[in-house]
């Protein structure tokens, strides 16, 4: 079931920025996924050794995981 707002659209309400921030990282998990197997893909389809291919999955990953912390561990959302 798709996440939904029980009310109209705010965004100071702390409800809506939290799902907006929950749907910005699926969205980021989601361009991760299909960069990274694109770039796998192309790698494999031209027998490439692309050395900068390992660097930009962990940078991205690292960059993931600091996201994910941020939205489910750090980011509080309280009427301001």
């Amino acid at each position: 079931m798709p996440p939904k707002l029980s009310s109209p659209p705010d965004p100071r309400s702390p409800v809506y920025r939290a799902l907006r921030d929950k749907i910005n990282f699926a969205l980021h998990v989601g361009i991760f996924a299909a960069v990274n197997s694109g770039v796998a893909f192309f790698a494999r389809f031209y027998s490439a050794e692309w050395p900068w291919q390992g660097w930009l999955l962990g940078f991205w990953a690292l960059a993931l995981v600091a996201h994910g912390i941020y939205v489910f561990g750090i980011a509080r959302y309280s009427e301001t």
